[in-house]
C-alpha cells in the first residue's frame, strides 16, 4: 500500500468526524420514540437498527449524545470488506461504535453470517437495507433473513434536516446545513419468525422504513 493511500485512510476518518462533531454543535435536535427502546435496553436484549443508506451521516453523532440513556452497549455497524468500508469502520470507531465487516455483494451470505455472529454475542447492529448500492430505499432480502435467523426485533431509524444538502448520488446522501432543525425518529419494534413469508416481511420492513421516514421529515418541516 503506497503511503498517499495509507495517509487517506488515517487522515479521512478523522477529519470527517471532526466536521460531524462541529457540524452537531450547530443543530437542533429532536429525538422522537427514544422511551419505546429503554425496556430493551434495560433487559439488554439485542436488536437490528435499521435505516436507509441516505441518511446514516449523523446517526453515529446521535448516538454518542445518547449514550449516557443507553448505557454500554456493544453497537456494531455493517461495514464492507472494501477500501470505502474501511472509511466508514473507522468513522464509526470514533464515535464508540464498532464495525461488522461483511461483503453484501456476494449474495450477502458473508454479511448475513456477521450480523448474525454480532447479535447471538449480543451486540446491536446497525444496517442499511438498501446499501450498498441501491435501488434507493428498498429493504433488500438480507434484512428480513437476519430478523428471522436470529430472532432479534428489527427497529426502524429514521435521521431529517431542514435545510439540508442532498448530494447527485444514488441514495441521495443528506448533510444537514449549519444550524438546521434535525430529528431523529424511532420506529416501532418489528418481528419476523422464521416462519413468515420473507416477501411479505420485507415490504412490511420497507413500509415501517417508510413511515418513519416521513415522520422524521415531518419532524422538522411543521
Amino acid at each position: 500500500m503506497s503511503a498517499l493511500p495509507r495517509l487517506t485512510l488515517a487522515l479521512t476518518p478523522a477529519l470527517a468526524a471532526a466536521a460531524v462533531r462541529t457540524l452537531g454543535l450547530t443543530l437542533r435536535l429532536t429525538i422522537i420514540g427514544l422511551e419505546a427502546l429503554l425496556p430493551t435496553w434495560r433487559e439488554r436484549r439485542p436488536v437490528i437498527y435499521a435505516l436507509w443508506h441516505g441518511r446514516l451521516l449523523m446517526v453515529p453523532w446521535v448516538s454518542a449524545r445518547v449514550a449516557g440513556v443507553r448505557g454500554a452497549r456493544d453497537t456494531r455497524v455493517l461495514a464492507s470488506r472494501s477500501r470505502d468500508g474501511e472509511l466508514m469502520a473507522r468513522f464509526v470507531r470514533r464515535f464508540g461504535l464498532s464495525a461488522v465487516r461483511g461483503s453484501s455483494s456476494r449474495g450477502g451470505a458473508e454479511a448475513l453470517r456477521a450480523l448474525a455472529t454480532a447479535l447471538r454475542e449480543g451486540a446491536d447492529v446497525v444496517v442499511a437495507p438498501d446499501g450498498p448500492r441501491g435501488p434507493r430505499q428498498r429493504v433488500q432480502r438480507g434484512l428480513p433473513a437476519l430478523a428471522a435467523l436470529s430472532g432479534a426485533p428489527v427497529i426502524p431509524l429514521a435521521f431529517a434536516a431542514s435545510p439540508a444538502r442532498r448530494l447527485a448520488t444514488w441514495d441521495a446522501f443528506l448533510i444537514p446545513a449549519p444550524f438546521a432543525r434535525c430529528a431523529l425518529v424511532v420506529g416501532d419494534a418489528i418481528c419476523v419468525s422464521r416462519d413468515d413469508d420473507r416477501e411479505e416481511a420485507r415490504a412490511r420492513l420497507e413500509r415501517a422504513l417508510e413511515t418513519t421516514t416521513a415522520a422524521a421529515d415531518r419532524a422538522v418541516s411543521a
